[in-house]
């Protein structure tokens, strides 16, 4: 197997769970299934990889479960930090069986390994003075003030009658295991790792970590891991073929190519919204403006020609 080099897939939701809502372990495995034999393809024309997901749907049911078992079993309740290490276990453990399987379909012989990863962020960001990220499930207003009383931050939703838990999302500083990765990847291992963004950390002034209740965004994570390891490329899969335009209007046109600066010019203007394509945009500049090397957006259903620029868009620096 020809080494093309070392390529950075950072998985959407979509790519591990049915857009349609089935949120089963069941329906995740096989979507994930799915997802392993695009992967598998790409490490059978070459590329070492190291692969990054979401977590947002499993998180916030894990949290739903903690809340759950609180409410009616006097269990304690789970803190954030817990639920994003615990599912990037689960998460982890389903794509490395899964990309393993498909690996052996092809008789690649590959080792895939998981690894539950921190991501530093800086106490003083000032994300944590406005929390803003929604997480878990609608709160029943008579439930509001209690969980107020433990120091939660909640936001009204009104559509669903009810409040939301947010929490901060903070600027990933550095990933702590990124060493280690960097010596699992030159050993021939493919890694998954960052899931969900990363376990936010925090360090105080001896260099000692602790979790915080916050999330990272995953594009951002990745990017910087993409960086940390000197990646060739940087692949971000959501569900759409690339970047668009206009996008969801009659003028709506996909962008084969952009430049870092035409890029950060269309964010400036509104065009990629903060809680969907945005973030992507503004991750795969920040991996082409400090490597000088290409990523590019598309789906995870034409993953196959995103690296020969049959499909998706690239950002150049």
């Amino acid at each position: 197997m020809s080494q093309k080099g070392l390529l950075v897939v950072a998985l959407g939701g979509n790519a591990l769970q049915e857009p349609d809502g089935d949120d089963s372990v069941e329906s995740d495995f096989a979507r994930t299934k799915e997802t392993a034999g695009k992967l598998a393809s790409l490490a059978a024309a070459g590329w070492r990889l190291v692969i990054t997901h979401g977590n947002g749907p499993q998180v916030g049911n894990h949290l739903l479960r903690s809340e759950l078992g609180h409410v009616h079993g006097e269990l304690p309740l789970l803190p954030l930090d817990m639920c994003v290490a615990d599912t990037q276990g689960g998460m982890g453990y389903m794509i490395q069986q899964c990309l393993t399987n498909a690996l052996h379909e092809l008789d690649l012989a590959a080792v895939v390994v998981s690894v539950v990863t921190q991501a530093l962020v800086d106490r003083d960001d000032p994300a944590f003075e406005s929390p803003s990220k929604p997480v878990g499930e609608v709160i029943p207003v008579e439930r509001a003030e209690i969980l107020r009383a433990q120091g939660w931050h909640l936001q009204e939703d009104s559509h669903r009658h009810g409040f939301r838990r947010v929490v901060a999302s903070p600027e990933p500083t550095e990933i702590v295991e990124a060493a280690a990765i960097r010596a699992m990847v030159e050993d021939g291992v493919l890694v998954v790792a960052g899931g969900g963004g990363g376990v936010p950390v925090v360090a105080d002034r001896n260099g000692g970590l602790s979790g915080v209740a916050a999330v990272v965004d995953k594009d951002f994570a990745a990017a910087l891991l993409a960086i940390d390891l000197r990646a060739d490329g940087l692949l971000v899969l959501t569900n759409v073929e690339g970047v668009s335009l206009d996008y969801d209007t009659p003028q709506q046109r996909l962008k084969r190519s952009l430049t870092v600066a035409e890029a950060r010019n269309y964010l400036a203007d509104g065009q990629f919204p903060p809680g969907s394509m945005g973030p992507k945009v503004e991750a795969v500049c920040r991996f082409a403006e400090a490597s000088g090397n290409v990523g590019v957006i598309t789906s995870i259903d034409r993953v196959d020609g995103a690296l020969d620029r049959s499909a998706g868009t690239r950002i150049t620096p």
